[in-house]
């Protein structure tokens, strides 16, 4: 099957033939924690879900933050296919140009191995519940001014130093972050 692989250290993106079964995925990682996104239109991204505690760098894939390298496979349906995306348009998506904010709160989570940017939450608002993760919080943040970011870095640096939970203050800023769109 051709899928596309990205190594974010080499910054390499690569067209391979991969055989798949039902272990290729765990064996590309070399683990069995291993975070399957659905961002990219009929494919699938794989990447580890232990990047963030191991320290790989991160790069993004349109807006989509990955930590660590990702194995791109198309997807049919429930089906694993070949690629559909030329190596060309996988090149202009990726950018491994991470800045600042992304790369400190980035290091700041890597020593907390619970912690994963893409499992689900959901927040209340009026009396919709939205599905939301860290890695969307991030996002958010991102796009703040710079006194909103140091905010956010100086409370996720409080809440550390407490040894309160993570993804109790991701949720937190969540809600900060979606009532403030009002």
């Amino acid at each position: 099957m051709n899928v596309f692989t990205i190594n974010p250290e080499t910054k390499e993106i690569v067209a391979q033939e991969m055989e798949m079964k039902a272990n290729t995925v765990y064996s590309f990682f070399n683990s069995i924690l291993i975070d399957e996104l659905g961002s990219l239109n009929q494919h699938t991204i794989y990447c580890d879900t232990n990047a963030l505690s191991n320290h790989k760098k991160p790069f993004f894939l349109g807006e989509q933050l990955i930590i660590g390298d990702a194995l791109i496979v198309g997807l049919n349906g429930m089906e694993e296919v070949d690629v559909t995306i030329t190596l060309e348009q996988l090149k202009e998506l990726v950018s491994f140009d991470v800045n600042p904010f992304y790369t400190d709160v980035l290091i700041i989570l890597a020593d907390y191995s619970d912690v994963n940017l893409y499992r689900s939450f959901e927040i209340q608002k009026d009396d919709e519940n939205i599905p939301l993760n860290i890695e969307w919080v991030l996002y958010t943040f991102n796009m703040a001014d710079e006194k909103t970011q140091n905010y956010f870095i100086t409370e996720l640096m409080k809440t550390i130093d407490a040894s309160e939970d993570i993804n109790l203050f991701m949720q937190k800023m969540a809600t900060l972050a979606i009532n403030a769109a009002e």
